[in-house]
């Protein structure tokens, strides 16, 4: 492709972009496509000779976009939302187009200063200690896996060499995140040794029988190595009481990593900065900007104030890869599995500039309060009930009746093709979702959603 041509087709990719970004209310949330589709439609092997792109960005649009669930939807509402937001997608081209590889600071000097100071500006946002140490992973779970290996090696030094023993036991709530188990389960820990410790009516681990549980295994002779508490909850958004658990994890001495992926965000107003509570006194913690700050899927930020053990747990430094800076400079490489690192904090670096702390502050509060407009409606009416507290921008709610009803009740919802609403059971039931996060949903697609949950409730 020549410079020209470059720039003709990057003019089209960018003109269907900002048409994109303008009217994704154009298209179905959820494409009315079947498993197999698109595979069947697509040649079987790829071209012996290249095609003109012309082809290429039609097939795009012709025969991918209608297959995608769009998440930029404002009618999205059925997972935390991924916002794709202008000046995000834009440093993703530069990005790609400057095509850098992160993994020592001598191979991209300016992405790794650049990760550094675009995290200390996020924990400022967040009123989180300045000098903890930050790394951008792909995604929570990623940045969860990390934590718990830290974890390890801080209860068991010689994992490092020997690997994990049969003994250490993590703790976290009924309600989180399934990567905490994968986590344990990669590391060598397994599902055994992962106690789901009870939540209160809130849907909040309960530190009284963390506690309890953390003796019962050391009485058993087993070795307590990673508490998690989360802020904001898949299921409910519930938020863990971090004060409590982080008193227990100073007196026991455990590794506490909070999981703030989705809630940690909301501390960028002021009003809402309760919900880190505690979290200074983590040992680690991990918020996702590319679900409620703006930024495009994926980024994830990983904080902890022990940078030097989670470096001992993954630095290894090959002859090839050892350079004269080394001793001077971070190498992002040694505190993590991966090598290759993409220049992911460009994107967040556009989105802060571009909004400013205030706007997103502001976009933030909106949300929360059209959650619980919402809620107080859903409790209001006679048919429906809220299942949970909504103390962020998710509101969980069913429809009075069986579960079978609810079920018919979301897939008819989902059928129109304006909305995505998803499920989760709590104690037992089958409970809707609805999860305010997108930056281009505004409140008239909050009560359009409601107004479609009534309408289907009304019509069975």
């Amino acid at each position: 492709m020549t410079p020209e041509e470059f720039r003709r087709w990057g003019h089209e990719a960018v003109d269907w972009a900002a048409d994109y970004l303008s009217y994704p209310e154009h298209y179905p949330v959820l494409p009315p496509v079947e498993p197999g589709g698109l595979l069947a439609a697509l040649p079987e092997n790829a071209p012996e000779e290249g095609e003109p792109f012309e082809t290429i960005l039609a097939d795009f649009q012709n025969r991918i976009v209608p297959g995608i669930t769009h998440w930029n939807h404002p009618g999205f509402f059925g997972y935390f939302s991924v916002t794709g937001s202008p000046p995000g997608v834009l440093a993703e081209l530069l990005a790609a187009t400057l095509n850098n590889n992160g993994m020592l600071w001598k191979t991209g000097p300016a992405a790794t200063e650049l990760e550094q100071r675009t995290l200390a500006w996020l924990l400022n946002w967040l009123g989180l200690p300045r000098d903890w140490f930050g790394i951008i992973f792909d995604t929570a779970s990623t940045s969860t896996l990390h934590a718990l290996a830290a974890a390890r090696l801080h209860a068991h030094p010689a994992t490092r060499v020997d690997g994990a023993p049969p003994d250490l036991v993590v703790y976290t709530s009924e309600q989180a995140h399934s990567s905490v188990e994968k986590g344990a389960i990669a590391l060598g820990m397994g599902q055994r040794n992962v106690r789901k410790i009870p939540t209160d009516d809130a849907f909040r681990m309960q530190p009284g029988s963390l506690r309890e549980a953390i003796a019962a295994d050391r009485a058993a002779g087993l070795r307590p190595c990673c508490i998690v508490a989360t802020v904001g909850t898949t299921s409910t958004t519930s938020i863990d009481p971090v004060p409590e658990i982080a008193a227990i994890a100073r007196e026991t001495g455990i590794w506490l990593h909070v999981d703030a992926a989705y809630g940690g965000a909301a501390a960028v107003a002021e009003e809402y900065r309760h919900v880190l509570d505690g979290c200074e006194q983590a040992d680690s913690l991990v918020v996702n900007p590319h679900k409620w700050l703006g930024t495009p899927v994926d980024l994830s930020a990983f904080y902890t104030r022990r940078p030097e053990v989670l470096r001992e747990a993954f630095s290894l430094l090959p002859d090839y890869l050892r350079t004269a800076e080394e001793d001077r400079a971070v190498n992002f490489m040694e505190y993590g599995v991966p090598l290759g690192r993409r220049f992911r904090s460009l994107k967040l670096w556009f989105v802060m500039r571009a909004y400013g702390r205030k706007t997103v502050a502001d976009i933030l509060r909106q949300q929360i309060a059209w959650a619980r407009e919402l809620a107080a409606e859903i409790a209001a009416h006679p048919d429906f009930e809220v299942s949970a507290p909504a103390p962020l921008s998710l509101v969980c709610f069913r429809m009075r009746g069986s579960d079978d009803a609810n079920r018919a009740l979301l897939d008819r919802v989902n059928a129109s093709g304006d909305v995505l609403l998803s499920h989760t059971v709590l104690r037992g039931r089958f409970v809707l979702r609805l999860a305010i996060g997108n930056w281009a949903t505004r409140r008239n697609d909050v009560q359009h959603a409601w107004s479609l949950v009534r309408q289907a409730a009304a019509a069975r």
